[in-house]
């Protein structure tokens, strides 16, 4: 630390001094000792105060909570007194305690003030932003119209992807006559990025939808490592987003996220205005993607698909007829032929909707190791194709990958679940296994719950990968037989959150144990059981289904359970077609190609697709980033859980 640095970190700590014996000599306040987890909201709630007294009397929380770190905590008797003084002293004035959700645009409105009288009559807003329970002074009308007319600054709203001209005239209460009036440019046209007029009028030097520029700050975050040089704009928080699909979409995480915007402290709520980094130095393609639903062409632009699939032909033997029980028997073959079945229908699906395509299909003749893909692009017209979907290897789809990857045709791995090499015209189309786990652990952290894993001692694997990675998860201390020590493990829950008991093991006792500890538990703790990877085990008869569901079992997956009306359309239309139900591969194969055809037809290429769109289709997410090899991955994936009315639900 340099002398600079020194003086700043003591001046900074003589201030806070300085002000804790200031505030404790008027009020009466009480000390209290954070304990590991604990969050304001909870804090206030066990001394019946609000978050707002707590913000207030320690600025440094809005950043978070430290372990053990010291709390100034006001008594609700001195707050009581303090929001009479303050009602007393405001007595022509009207008040407003803050509730859950409510935002500061939502209480000008209501009130009819503009948000410099709101901020002028509570100065605390400046300081510590809107806080759930803390009572504001609302200034009368008369001050309102007084000051409306002196100072009518123009409210600007950045038109984010999916929103209309409906939802924002909702948003602020105007009617789409009225904001077509302000910003006559959209009366054709709505552009995600255009900022429009809601109030008052636009300045002359003011960006318009051909002119539309992000916004610079000079603000550096104390993280500096993390996120280097930011670029900020606004972005307002919709409903049911959650700190995890912010962490996931603005490729931050929830700690720098909070330090960005300390109002996030409270929780995410719909309506906040957060500041968001446009680029960062983490490996994000788009700070903001669209999730958009492909069901129409943008563009009727013929493009080429090629299809490279495992028939294996020339391996069969001329001499044999090919019977029922000899296909089923060849499991390769009848996993080719489902995928290819479920291929087709998504051409036939997207050519009805006026995909304009051309499919070629050829037998991608491979093993794990030999294919005969370097025979089949010796014709160089298949050089210039527009994608190509296979082969089904790993090792295939790289080579495959690489003899197109000067012309940049986009390589597509529909099953292949390994990690890739660096070739930049590569996308895998199913997240890995080890990104899923990953996944799954930046789920649970977003969540703010207590971890514990139960990892029996021939999963050394994972527990090197806990110890080494996931340092705030406790794991559950052994027998000196391996078993769960049910004691130790039950020592381990922490009250008034939820424990998620992350289950590594297929040893049926083991399974048992720790299932009927939880059971146990139900009555004092919140839990909930998580498992990483599919486990067998828990399929077997041993192990009682009910009490799966009462344990919410939770776990990641590639694919989800689809019961809407498309889905169920394309189940029926398989069954018509085809006389059973769609395979698994089937499925995919639908899923892959349908996905591939819809982003070729969007005018844009398929790699510009790949950046800005999230897409979602029977089974499966396809929500591509580019990792720091270079190469295109796909991190789409989905969080199932066993409710108790025994079906299989997401979770958020």
């Amino acid at each position: 630390m340099t002398l600079l640095n020194k003086s700043y970190f003591l001046t900074s700590i003589c201030a806070i001094l300085f002000s804790t014996s200031s505030i404790m000599a008027q009020e009466k306040i009480e000390k209290y000792i954070v304990e590991k987890g604990e969050t304001v909201t909870q804090i206030a709630k066990k001394f019946n105060v609000t978050p707002y007294d707590i913000y207030k009397l320690n600025p440094d929380a809005q950043s978070g909570l430290k372990p053990n770190s010291v709390l100034l905590i006001p008594k609700a008797k001195a707050k009581n007194n303090d929001t009479a003084l303050r009602t007393t002293a405001k007595s022509t004035s009207k008040t407003h305690v803050v509730l859950a959700k409510e935002t500061l645009f939502g209480i000008e409105k209501k009130y009819n003030v503009t948000d410099e009288e709101l901020k002028k009559a509570n100065p605390d807003l400046v300081k510590y932003g809107l806080q759930i329970g803390q009572v504001l002074n609302i200034p009368s009308k008369g001050s309102a119209k007084k000051t409306t007319v002196v100072n009518n600054k123009p409210v600007f709203h950045t038109v984010l992807p999916k929103e209309t001209k409906y939802s924002i005239a909702k948003q602020y209460g105007i009617s789409i006559e009225e904001l077509e009036r302000k910003n006559p440019d959209i009366v054709s046209n709505l552009t995600v990025g255009y900022e429009l007029l809601i109030k008052g009028q636009r300045p002359e030097n003011k960006a318009t939808s051909t002119d539309v520029e992000t916004k610079k700050t000079d603000a550096k975050l104390s993280i500096a490592e993390i996120i280097e040089s930011p670029t900020f704009v606004n972005y307002t928080i919709k409903s049911k987003e959650t700190f995890y699909s912010l962490s996931k979409q603005f490729g931050l995480s929830q700690q720098e996220l909070t330090v960005l915007n300390p109002i996030l402290v409270n929780g995410v709520q719909e309506g906040m205005i957060i500041k968001v980094p446009t680029q960062s130095n983490q490996v994000v393609t788009n700070s903001v993607k669209q999730n958009v639903v492909l069901t129409k062409p943008s563009s009727n632009d013929k493009k080429t698909l090629v299809l490279l699939l495992p028939f294996n032909v020339e391996k069969m033997d001329p001499a044999t007829s090919l019977t029922v029980d000899k296909l089923n028997e060849d499991k390769f073959l009848n996993m080719t032929l489902d995928f290819y079945s479920g291929a087709m229908m998504a051409i036939d699906s997207a050519k009805q909707i006026g995909v304009n395509v051309d499919v070629k299909v050829f037998d991608s003749n491979e093993s794990k190791s030999t294919s005969n893909v370097s025979t089949i692009f010796n014709n160089t017209t298949l050089l210039n194709t527009d994608a190509v979907i296979g082969p089904f290897y790993q090792s295939n789809v790289e080579k495959t990958a690489n003899i197109l990857k000067e012309n940049n045709v986009p390589v597509i791995s529909p099953l292949s679940k390994d990690d890739a090499n660096p070739i930049p015209n590569l996308y895998q189309s199913i997240i890995s296994n080890s990104d899923l786990k990953t996944g799954m652990f930046n789920f649970l952290n977003a969540k703010q719950g207590n971890i514990i894993a139960v990892i029996d001692k021939k999963k050394e694997t994972i527990r090197k990968y806990i110890l080494e990675n996931q340092k705030d998860v406790k794991i559950a201390p052994l027998t000196a037989t391996g078993g769960v020590n049910i004691e130790g493990f039950k020592a381990q829950l922490v009250k008034d959150k939820m424990n998620y008991v992350i289950l590594e093991t297929a040893n049926t006792a083991m399974i048992k144990y720790t299932i009927k500890a939880m059971l146990d538990v139900m009555a004092t703790y919140q839990v909930q059981l998580v498992i990483l990877e599919s486990n067998d085990t828990l399929d077997t008869d041993d192990i009682y289904f009910e009490n799966l569901t009462k344990l919410h079992l939770m776990y990641p997956s590639v694919t989800r359970e689809n019961n809407s009306p498309e889905a169920l359309l394309f189940m029926q239309s398989y069954r018509n077609k085809n006389k059973v139900n769609p395979s698994t591969f089937a499925i995919r194969g639908f899923d892959v190609t349908f996905d591939t055809l819809m982003r070729l037809s969007q005018g844009k290429s398929y790699q510009e697709t790949a950046e800005m769109m999230v897409t979602e289709q029977i089974e499966s997410k396809f929500d591509y980033q580019k990792n720091k090899e270079g190469n295109f991955v796909n991190n789409g994936f989905y969080i199932l859980y066993y409710d108790t009315d025994l079906t299989v639900k997401e979770a958020k």
